[in-house]
């Protein structure tokens, strides 16, 4: 009954307009803009939205009467948050990213075949509240992991055929994927203007994989396995020589490849091995109440905590990593890896990876540019006619995040979202906040 009355409260919000508003046009006046097209505010200004896009700032043009008006009373207007690697497939999860600031967002493999196609078209319109949609078809070459397997030259050109047909923007590659089966993909991918993304294939190695076009490397670990060298044989978890750090580095540099870090990742999981104490921690957490059930039990049964393995080494050495690739100008992208994972919950997922970031030692421009500006670099670079994202400038989409304070002098602030423009639709706090309370109560059942 409560969850109805929540759902009939939130449709009642939507309805009235009050923080929910569609318009041709919406200005958001006395606002600190940081642009993130460099490491800038512009203060106290005006910013004009028409059609879902920016269409100016700072001039305030005559408009006509009712136009809705945002009132920033000082308050900071930020570039939305992109994850650049999740796995959400839910409807419900999408009000998460939401309510926490993301506005666009990678699943990057197996989203069912509904969310892949209607839900993403849905929300791409405007018509279904969440972020902009993009998603990636993940192929192996077994069926040891559960993904979609291929093993032929010709399998791999079909499927990548097959995924542009059903709107898939990326081909994801998997570990045991074959090398011509790989290369194969790569050629017809090029061909078809579809981007490759995803991991070491151990049969390829990354420096082949990059050279073949792959754009984006899925997590900084896939360094371990597929460019620097084996571990001594008696402590397989013993970290690269950090020597080699800067070889990596030049190698993704020399093909423009994009890499999304994935810290906070690999941390929980190695946070968790052998440690079902920790499991349970996370279950019991305040955003694990978000959970779908079949996550929670899925969280509840995972493998990590059966065997124990002592990665900290391993989870240093990627600190260091991924500063040294954002201090020399590798493309680095935020993803949250949410919620297949135990420990991330779609759109809190995020803000754990900025803070892990800024752990390692990246600024707070170097942080926020991997989740704003980076993302829709890498968006413009490999999807053909693909909105423009990631920074507040005329003819931009206009996914805006409006905070209490500055975000490049205090991150944290990003957590606590005043209000979200998304599918040229403004979210104020209070109509976020039911939808995340109606999220909450549905999952638990009540």
């Amino acid at each position: 009954m409560r969850a109805a009355l929540r759902a009939l409260l939130t449709i009642w919000l939507l309805i009235a307009g009050a923080g929910l508003a569609r318009a041709e046009t919406i200005v958001f006046t006395d606002v600190h803009v940081v642009p993130m097209d460099r490491e800038r505010v512009i203060p106290r200004t005006t910013v004009i939205v028409t059609d879902g896009k920016i269409a100016s700032i700072g001039i305030m043009a005559k408009l006509p009467a009712g136009t809705p008006v945002v009132d920033g009373k000082g308050a900071w207007l930020v570039p939305g948050l992109a994850d650049m690697h999740n796995h959400v497939t839910t409807r419900d999860d999408l009000v998460l990213l939401l309510a926490n600031g993301v506005t666009t967002m990678l699943n990057m493999g197996e989203a069912t075949n509904a969310f892949a196609g209607r839900t993403r078209i849905a929300v791409n319109k405007g018509e279904v509240p969440g972020p902009q949609i993009f998603t990636a078809f993940v192929v192996d070459g077994d069926p040891q992991y559960g993904h979609f397997v291929v093993r032929t030259p010709d399998e791999a050109r079909a499927i990548v055929r097959l995924a542009k047909t059903n709107g898939y923007s990326f081909m994801k590659v998997y570990t045991n994927l074959s090398a011509e089966a790989f290369a194969a993909l790569a050629e017809e991918a090029k061909a078809q203007g579809i981007g490759v993304v995803g991991h070491n294939v151990a049969a390829v190695g990354l420096a082949k994989q990059l050279a073949a076009g792959q754009a984006m490397v899925a997590h900084v670990e896939e360094f371990f396995t597929g460019f620097f060298p084996a571990p001594p044989a008696g402590d397989q978890q013993a970290p690269p020589d950090d020597a080699r750090i800067a070889d990596a580095v030049a190698l993704v540099k020399a093909y423009g490849t994009f890499v999304t870090s994935d810290l906070f990742t690999y941390r929980t999981i190695a946070a968790q091995f052998g440690k079902p104490e920790v499991v349970k921690a996370y279950l019991a957490a305040p955003e694990a109440r978000y959970l779908a059930p079949g996550d929670r039990i899925d969280w509840a049964r995972s493998g990590y905590q059966k065997k124990a393995v002592d990665l900290s080494r391993r989870v240093a050495f990627e600190g260091r990593f991924a500063k040294a690739m954002a201090d020399s100008g590798v493309p680095l992208m935020t993803g949250g890896d949410a919620p297949t994972i135990p420990g991330l919950v779609p759109g809190f997922a995020l803000h754990h990876e900025i803070d892990a970031m800024l752990a390692a030692g990246l600024t707070p421009f170097q942080a926020l540019s991997a989740a704003t500006r980076t993302p829709g670099e890498f968006i413009a670079k490999t999807v053909p006619g693909a909105a423009k994202f990631g920074v507040i400038a005329p003819g931009y989409r206009a996914d805006l995040l409006l905070v209490a304070d500055d975000p490049l002098a205090k991150p944290a602030t990003l957590r606590s979202p005043r209000g979200v423009m998304a599918g040229g639709r403004w979210y104020d706090a209070a109509t976020l906040n039911a939808m995340l309370a109606d999220v909450a109560e549905r999952r638990a059942g009540r």
